[in-house]
C-alpha cells in the first residue's frame, strides 16, 4: 500500500509562517509584560522570581524604582 505525497501549497505554508509569526510575538509580549510590568501580579513564585524579574528591569534599563 503506498501513501501518497502531497506537497505543501504555498496557501498552508503562508498560514504556518503567520501562525508560527503570532505565537511568537505573543511569547515575546507576555515576556516583556512579566518582566517590566508585572511587580508580582501574575508572577506568584515567590520572592525568587520576583527578585529574578527585578534584576531583568534594571538590566534592560526599564525604571522600576
Amino acid at each position: 500500500m503506498a501513501i501518497a505525497h502531497i506537497p505543501a501549497t504555498k496557501a498552508t505554508d503562508s498560514v504556518a509562517t503567520v501562525l508560527v509569526t503570532v505565537g511568537v510575538v505573543l511569547l515575546a509580549l507576555l515576556t516583556l509584560y512579566l518582566v517590566g510590568f508585572d511587580q508580582g501580579a501574575i508572577s506568584r513564585g515567590g520572592m525568587f522570581l520576583h527578585e529574578l524579574m527585578h534584576d531583568g528591569r534594571h538590566l534592560l534599563g526599564v525604571p522600576c524604582h
